[in-house]
C-alpha cells in the first residue's frame, strides 16, 4: 500500500525547525501539485528560495522522511517558479519513486487541512501554529486546533455459499474503477456498526460474522480507511442506492478482474479475497 515505504522511515513527529537547502518544498495550487517540467520531481529549498519573494514566502514544517524533512510553500507568488507545470493530486497515485508518493499526497492532506483553518471558528482572530505540536493556536482566545482524522470503512461482502465477493462503482466520482463497498462513520456508532448501516444503505444487504482486515492512511480524500470482510447474512438480492453508486456486482473468486494498482486497501482486499487470505 501506498505508506510501505520500508527502508525508508516516516517520522510524524512534530519538529518544527527552519528548512535545510536539501529538504523538500511541496508547492500547492489548490487541488493542484507544482512539479518540475521536464521530470515531475519535487523542489528543494535552495532550488525554491532563489525565486519567491523571501520577505513573504513562508514554509510550514510537515513532517520528516529519513533525514529529509518535508515543508509546504506559502504566502508567495507560485507564478513566479519557472519550469514548473501543474498536476492534479491524482499524480501521487502513480507518482515515483513510492515513498515520494507518500510523503507527496500526505503533504496535500496536512496543506488542504492547515489552509481551510486560518481564522479560529470561535472568535475569528488568526490562527497561529503551535510550536511544540501539529496543531492551530488562537493567541485571542487559545483555542487549539488538531488536525481532523476522518475514519471510514472498506467492506469485502463475501458470499459464501457462492465463493463471490461484491464489487462495486461510484457515482458521479473521477474513480471509474471497481471499488468495495465503503462510507464514513457517523457520531456514536462502532466501526462494525458503520459496517452493517454502509452495507445495507448502499446496496441493500445484510451482513454477519464482521472481521478486522487492516487499516491505512488515504490522504487522497483525508480519511482513515478501515478495512473489514463481512459474510452475507440472508438473500443476495441487490438494492442499489443510485444517489451513492452506478454498479454492484458479485464475482465468483475465479473469475474476479484484475485490480490496476498495489497503493490501496481495496486493492489489497481485493487481492486477499483472490488468493483466499480474507481471513487473516
Amino acid at each position: 500500500m501506498i505508506q510501505d515505504i520500508f527502508p525508508h522511515i516516516y517520522h510524524n513527529e512534530y519538529h518544527s525547525h527552519a528548512p535545510k537547502d536539501n529538504d523538500i518544498i511541496l508547492v500547492f495550487d489548490g487541488n493542484e501539485v507544482l512539479l518540475k517540467t521536464d521530470d515531475k520531481t519535487m523542489f528543494s529549498f535552495a532550488e525554491i528560495k532563489e525565486q519567491v519573494e523571501s520577505e513573504t514566502a513562508e514554509y510550514r514544517y510537515l513532517f520528516e522522511i529519513d533525514e529529509t524533512a518535508f515543508y509546504y510553500l506559502r504566502n508567495a507568488d507560485v507564478t513566479t517558479i519557472q519550469g514548473v507545470s501543474r498536476y492534479s493530486k491524482n499524480i501521487f497515485r502513480t507518482y515515483e519513486p513510492r515513498y515520494l508518493a507518500f510523503a507527496g499526497i500526505t503533504a496535500f492532506q496536512l496543506y488542504q487541512w492547515y489552509e481551510s483553518h486560518i481564522f479560529c471558528g470561535k472568535c475569528g482572530h488568526t490562527l497561529v501554529p503551535d510550536q511544540k505540536e501539529r496543531a492551530l493556536y488562537c493567541t485571542h482566545c487559545g483555542e487549539i486546533i488538531y488536525p481532523t482524522i476522518c475514519p471510514a470503512v472498506i467492506i469485502g461482502v463475501i458470499d459464501k455459499k457462492k465463493d463471490r465477493i461484491l464489487f462495486t462503482k461510484y457515482a458521479d466520482r473521477d474513480y471509474k474503477k471497481y471499488a468495495l463497498v465503503a462510507g464514513f462513520a457517523e457520531i456514536g456508532e462502532t466501526l462494525e456498526d458503520t459496517v452493517r448501516r454502509e452495507v445495507k444503505e448502499e446496496v441493500g444487504l445484510s451482513v454477519k460474522n464482521i472481521r478486522y482486515y487492516k487499516n491505512q492512511p488515504w490522504s487522497f480524500t483525508g480519511t482513515l480507511l478501515v478495512g473489514f470482510f463481512a459474510e452475507l447474512d440472508g438473500e443476495a438480492d441487490i438494492t442499489l442506492e443510485e444517489d451513492e453508486l452506478k454498479e454492484a456486482t458479485w464475482f465468483e473468486r475465479k473469475n474476479m478482474p484484475p485490480t490496476e494498482n498495489d497503493i490501496s486497501l481495496t486493492a489489497e482486499m481485493m487481492e486477499a479475497f483472490r488468493a483466499g487470505k480474507e481471513t487473516i
